[in-house]
C-alpha cells in the first residue's frame, strides 16, 4: 500500500515538469505536497472500495465524494494557484509544528503530550510511513489509550491487502489488548479475526480470540453483555446440527454470570431453544441475579460518578476483595486502571494482590511491567518489579536490563534513586555463594557497589545537590557484607574511614555503628582505636562515646589503658563543656542586644507619642487661668487613657452629654462655640455616637456550627455588616452579621457570620480568601480554641506532593494568568495559587498544581532556572519543611545540658506594671528562688566548670 501510495506520488510531482512553471518554485513545491496529500487520501479511499464494509469510513474520515473533490483541487490548482493559499500556509504551518515536535522528542522522548500530537498532525497530513512510525515508537515508552489504539487499528486494517498484512494486524490487536482491559477493543478484535475466516485455521482463531475475550471482559457487568452476544451470533451464522450444543453451552455459561439484561438474554434463551430450559440452568440463573442485586449499587454508583472515579473504585474493590472471587477482584482493578492509570497507589496494591494470592507468573510480572510504563516515576513499582522477577527466576540479564531503564526513568528525588540502588544490590547480593573464595557473582557486586557510589556522586550531585544518602546506607552495607560474609575487614575498614570524612564523624552513632562491627568481625585493638577517635571527632553526644570507652576498658583493658582512657575523656569532655559555654555566652550577649534594640525602638515610640501629644495642645493665645479652670473640671486630654475606656462603654446621661466645660461661658471664662472644638474631642464625640448606636453582642458558642469566622478584613471599612451580607447571601440565608468593635468604637477588623443552616456555613467556607475593598478576607470555621487547641485553621497541605510545584523568585506583577500560560506548556494545570501577605500584596510564591506527578517533574526540568521579566524564578516539588514545635515556657535546655527555669510572666507579658507588692524588710530568700536568680544547678563534680559571675549568669537569663 506504501508502495502504490509512493509510485502515485512521484507520477503527481512529475506532471508539474512537463507542464509550464508556476509563480516560483516555492508555490511549485507547495502543489507538490498537496497532491502528495491528496493521493495519499485517494489510496486510503481505494483501499475502503477494496476492504469493504469492514471499516467505517466516517471514523477513518475517507469518503469517496471527498476524495473526488481533492482529485478537483489538484487538477485545478495549476491554474488557480492563489484560489487555495489557505491550504498551503495551514499546510507549511503543520509542517513546522511535525519539525518543532520530532525536535523536542528528540531531547524527551517521555513527553506524553509531545506524542500526541505528532501522531495527530501526522494523520492530517496523510504522512502514512511517518505516523506508522511514530505510533510504534510512543507504544514502545507508553501504554496507549483505548482512542489512540482504535485509530491506530482503523487506519491498518484499511491498508490491509493481503494475508501477510493480516497477520501485522493482528500482532496490533495482541499489543492493544495487553495495555489496558478494554472491551471495545476485544470486539473489534472479533470481528475483524471473522473476516479471515476464510483462511486455513480461521475458524478456530475466531473462536480463540472470542474465548480470550470472554475470560478477559466477560465479567464486565455493564460492557461484557457485547462480548456473549457476538461470539453467540458468530456461532448462530455457521450453526449446524453438530454445533448447535455450541449455542446451547454460551447461552448457559452466560446465564451463570451476573450481567445487566440478564432477563432479556434468559428470555432469548427461551424463545431460542426448542426444549426446556434444564432446571440447573434456571439455578444458575437465580443465582446470578441474586448476585447481580450486590454488585448494582456499586455499578451504579460509578455510572452517576464522574471520572476519574477513584474513590468509588476502592469502594468497589475492597467489596470484591472481601468476597475474594480472584477472577472479579482482578477484573475490577483492571477496570479501575483505565480511568486512574497514573495513580500509583493504586497499581501498587492491585501488584501486591497479585504477588501474595496470584502468584501467576506471566500475570504477575505482565502487571509489574505495565505499572513501570504509565507510573515510571515511581520508585516504589520498579523495586517490586525488581523483587517479582527475581522471584518468578527471570533471567539475570533481563533483570539489568529492567534496571537500568529504571534508572533513566527519571525519579523525583535523590533517595529514590538511593532506593532503587539498593533494591538492584540487595538482588545481586542474593546471588552470591559466600562459601566460595571469588566468583563472578561477587565481582559483580563489588563492581555494583563501586558503580553505585560513583553514580550517586556524579549523577545525582549534580542534579539534586545532595546525594540523596548522607548517612552512607550503601557503603555500609557494602562494609557489612565484606566483614560478615567475605571475612575482609580491611574493606570494611576503608570504607569505614571514607564514610567518616563525609561529614559523619561528628554524630555518635555512627562511631558506635563502627564500634560494633569491630567487635564482631575484628580485634580489640581496632576496636581501641575506633572509639579514642570516636572521643576525640563526636559533637552530639560524647558522653556516650566516652561511656562506652571507660566500659571497654574497665572490663578488657590494662591499667595504662584505663589511665589513657580516662584522661582522653575527661580532657575531651572538659573542652565540650567550655566551648557551651562560650556559646551560650554569645547567644546571651546577641539576646541582649536584641533587648537594647526593643528598648531604643520602645523609647523612640515614646517620644514620638509625646511629641504628637505636645502639637495638640489649645493656642498660645489661652491664658494659665484659663487652662487651671479647664484642669479643675477634668479636661479630655488630661483624663487617663485607662479610666476613659472604662467609662466608654456606659452611655452618660442626657444632662452630662450636653453639659460639658465649654457649655457653661461664665466658669471657663470662653465663649467658644461648640464648633471649636479640637480634632480630638470631635473623634471622641463621633466615637461615643458610634457606640450607642453599636450595642455590644456577645459570641454564642452554641451557634458555632451554622456560624463563620472572618477576619483580616480592612479596618477602615465604614459599613461591615451591609458590605459582608451580600457576598454570604451568596451560600444562603443570612441571620446575622456582627462586626466586632473596639472600646473606641473603632472596627476590629473581624467579624461573625450566623446562617440558619450547618451546611450553607459549610459553603461559605468556599470563600475564604476573596478580596473585599483589596484585601483578602480569611473565613474559617468557628471553634472555641480554649477546647480545641489543635485546631488548625490553615487548609493546605503541608506535607510532600508531587504533583504540586512550589514557585518562588517570581515578579510581583506576574498574574495568575500569565504563569498559568506558562506552566500549561508542560501539562494539563488544575489549580495555580499564588501567595500573598494579609494585605493582599504578592510575595512572589505560587504553588501550581498539575494532573499528575510525571507532569510536574517535567515542568520542574524545563522552569527551573526560567527568566520571567527579568526575573530567575526557581521550580521544585511542593514539600514544606516541618513546623518546629513551640519551646515549653517551664523549662528549657541550655547548651550545657542542665535545664535552666525560664521566666514566667504574667498574662500580660513582661510588662512594667509587673511589680513585687512585698516589702523588701519582709522578703525572706529561698533555696528555689537562689538558684533560679543565680543560675543552673552546679555541675558534677567529676568536671571542672570555669567560676562565672552573676553578671555572666544574669546574661543567661536575658536569653529568650
Amino acid at each position: 500500500m506504501a508502495t502504490a501510495a509512493a509510485a502515485s506520488a512521484s507520477e503527481a510531482e512529475a506532471e508539474p515538469k512537463a507542464g509550464p512553471k508556476a509563480e516560483g518554485e516555492e508555490a511549485e513545491a507547495k502543489e507538490a505536497r498537496t497532491r502528495r496529500k491528496v493521493l495519499s487520501r485517494a489510496v486510503a479511499a481505494a483501499t475502503y472500495k477494496t476492504v469493504g464494509p469492514e471499516w467505517d469510513q466516517q471514523e477513518e474520515g475517507v469518503s469517496e465524494s471527498d476524495g473526488d473533490e481533492e482529485y478537483a483541487m489538484a487538477s485545478s490548482a495549476e491554474s488557480s494557484p492563489g484560489e487555495y493559499e489557505w491550504e498551503y500556509d495551514e499546510e507549511e504551518k503543520n509542517q513546522l509544528e511535525i519539525e518543532r515536535l520530532e525536535e523536542q522528542l528528540s531531547i524527551n522522548v517521555y513527553d506524553y503530550n509531545c506524542h500526541v500530537d505528532l501522531i495527530r498532525l501526522l494523520r492530517l497530513e496523510g504522512e502514512l510511513t511517518k505516523v506508522r512510525m511514530a505510533r510504534q515508537k510512543m507504544s514502545e515508552i507508553f501504554p496507549l489509550t483505548e482512542e489512540l489504539w482504535l485509530e491506530w487499528l482503523h487506519d491498518e486494517i484499511s491498508m490491509a491487502l493481503d494475508g501477510l498484512d493480516r497477520e501485522h494486524v493482528y500482532d496490533l490487536f495482541e499489543k492493544a489488548v495487553k495495555d489496558y482491559i478494554c472491551p471495545n477493543i476485544w470486539l473489534e478484535y472479533g470481528q475483524y479475526s471473522v473476516g479471515g475466516i476464510g483462511q486455513k485455521g480461521g475458524l478456530e482463531k475466531v473462536r480463540s480470540v472470542f474465548e480470550r475475550a470472554l475470560s478477559s471482559v466477560g465479567l464486565h457487568m455493564t460492557k461484557g453483555l457485547a462480548i456473549w452476544e457476538a461470539y453467540r451470533e458468530f456461532e448462530s451464522a455457521i450453526v449446524e446440527a453438530a454445533r448447535l450444543e455450541k449455542v446451547h453451552s454460551l447461552f448457559r455459561r452466560q446465564l451463570a454470570i451476573p450481567l445487566y439484561d440478564m432477563e432479556a438474554t434468559f428470555a432469548e434463551y427461551e424463545e431460542w431453544s426448542e426444549d426446556p430450559i434444564p432446571e440447573s440452568v434456571i439455578q444458575n440463573y437465580n443465582k446470578a441475579l441474586q448476585q447481580l442485586e450486590k454488585y448494582k449499587p456499586y455499578e451504579e454508583t460509578l455510572l452517576q460518578a464522574e471520572a476519574p472515579r477513584l474513590a468509588e473504585y476502592q469502594a468497589y474493590i475492597d467489596f470484591e476483595m472481601k468476597i475474594g472471587d480472584p477472577a472479579r477482584i482482578q477484573l475490577i482493578f483492571e477496570r479501575a486502571l483505565v480511568e486512574n492509570c497514573l495513580v500509583p497507589d493504586l497499581w501498587i496494591r492491585y501488584s501486591q494482590y497479585l504477588d501474595r494470592q496470584l502468584k501467576v507468573k506471566d500475570l504477575v510480572l505482565s502487571v509489574h511491567s505495565r505499572a513501570v510504563r504509565n507510573c515510571p516515576w515511581t520508585v516504589a513499582l520498579w523495586s517490586r518489579y525488581l523483587l517479582a522477577m527475581e522471584r518468578h527466576g527471570v533471567d539475570h540479564r533481563v533483570i539489568s536490563v529492567t534496571f537500568e531503564k529504571a534508572l533513566s526513568a527519571g525519579f523525583i528525588q535523590a533517595t529514590d534513586y538511593v532506593e532503587i540502588w539498593q533494591a538492584y544490590l540487595d538482588y545481586l547480593r542474593r546471588r552470591v555463594d559466600f562459601k566460595q573464595d571469588s566468583s563472578k557473582e561477587l565481582e559483580e557486586l563489588r563492581s555494583a557497589f563501586a558503580r553505585a557510589l560513583e553514580y550517586l556522586k556524579q549523577e545525582v550531585e549534580e542534579r539534586f545537590s545532595e546525594s540523596g544518602d548522607p548517612s552512607c546506607l550503601i557503603m555500609q552495607n557494602w562494609a557489612r557484607i565484606e566483614a560478615r560474609l567475605c571475612n575482609n575487614m580491611q574493606k570494611a575498614r576503608e570504607l569505614w574511614d571514607s564514610i567518616m570524612t563525609k561529614g559523619n564523624a561528628k554524630y555518635a552513632n555512627m562511631w558506635l555503628e563502627y564500634y560494633n562491627l569491630e567487635r564482631a568481625h575484628g580485634d580489640t585493638q581496632h576496636c581501641r582505636k575506633a572509639l579514642h577517635r570516636a572521643v576525640q571527632c563526636t559533637s552530639d553526644y560524647p558522653e556516650h562515646v566516652c561511656e562506652v570507652l571507660l566500659t571497654m576498658e574497665r572490663t578488657e583493658g590494662t591499667l595504662e589503658d584505663w589511665d589513657i582512657a580516662v584522661q582522653k575523656t575527661e580532657t575531651r569532655l572538659a573542652r565540650v563543656n567550655e566551648q557551651r559555654i562560650k556559646a551560650a555566652e554569645k547567644e546571651a550577649a546577641l539576646a541582649q542586644q536584641e533587648e537594647e534594640k526593643v528598648e531604643q525602638r520602645k523609647r523612640a515610640r515614646a517620644e514620638k507619642k509625646a511629641l504628637k501629644k505636645k502639637k495638640k495642645t489649645r493656642g498660645s493665645d489661652k491664658s494659665k487661668a484659663d487652662e487651671d479652670d479647664e484642669k479643675e473640671w477634668g479636661d479630655d486630654e488630661e483624663e487617663q487613657p485607662s479610666k476613659r475606656r472604662r467609662v466608654e462603654n456606659s452611655v452618660p446621661p442626657t444632662g452630662e452629654a450636653e453639659l460639658g466645660p465649654e457649655a457653661d461661658p461664665g466658669l471657663s471664662g470662653s465663649s467658644a462655640p461648640a464648633a471649636a472644638e479640637p480634632p480630638s474631642e470631635q473623634k471622641e464625640q463621633r466615637a461615643a455616637t458610634r457606640r450607642r448606636d453599636v450595642p455590644r453582642v456577645l459570641h454564642d458558642s452554641s451557634k458555632d456550627g451554622v456560624t463563620v469566622f472572618v477576619s483580616n478584613l480592612p479596618y477602615g471599612l465604614q459599613e461591615p455588616a451591609a458590605t459582608l451580607r451580600p457576598l454570604f447571601e451568596a451560600c444562603g440565608d443570612v441571620v446575622e452579621v456582627r462586626p466586632i468593635y473596639s472600646n473606641r468604637g473603632d472596627f476590629r477588623g473581624y467579624c461573625y457570620v450566623e446562617f440558619k443552616e450547618e451546611a450553607v456555613a459549610l459553603r461559605a467556607l468556599e470563600l475564604d480568601r476573596q478580596t473585599v475593598e483589596g484585601r483578602p478576607m480569611f473565613v474559617s470555621p468557628c471553634v472555641d480554641k480554649s477546647k480545641n487547641p489543635d485546631f488548625k485553621v490553615f487548609r493546605y497541605s503541608t506535607a510532600l506532593e508531587k504533583h504540586k510545584l512550589f514557585v518562588s523568585g517570581l515578579p510581583f506583577s506576574c498574574t495568575k494568568e500569565e504563569l498559568e500560560e506558562i506552566c500549561k506548556a508542560h501539562g494539563t494545570v488544575k489549580d495555580i495559587r499564588l501567595v500573598t501577605n494579609r494585605a493582599g500584596k504578592p510575595k512572589g510564591l505560587a504553588y501550581v498544581e498539575y494532573e499528575n506527578e510525571s507532569q510536574a517533574s517535567q515542568a520542574v526540568l524545563k522552569m527551573d532556572g526560567m527568566t520571567i521579566k527579568e526575573n530567575v524564578i526557581k521550580v521544585a516539588i511542593s514539600n514544606p519543611p516541618q513546623r518546629k514545635a513551640p519551646e515549653k515556657p517551664e523549662a528549657r535546655k541550655a547548651p550545657g545540658g542542665a535545664m535552666v527555669p525560664r521566666q514566667i510572666y504574667g498574662a500580660r507579658g513582661k510588662g512594667r506594671t509587673q511589680l513585687s507588692l512585698l516589702p523588701r524588710a519582709l522578703q525572706r530568700p529561698s533555696a528555689t528562688a537562689a538558684q533560679a536568680e543565680n543560675g543552673p544547678a552546679p555541675p558534677p563534680a567529676a568536671t571542672e566548670v570555669p567560676k562565672m559571675s552573676n553578671a555572666d549568669f544574669a546574661k543567661l537569663l536575658l536569653r529568650k
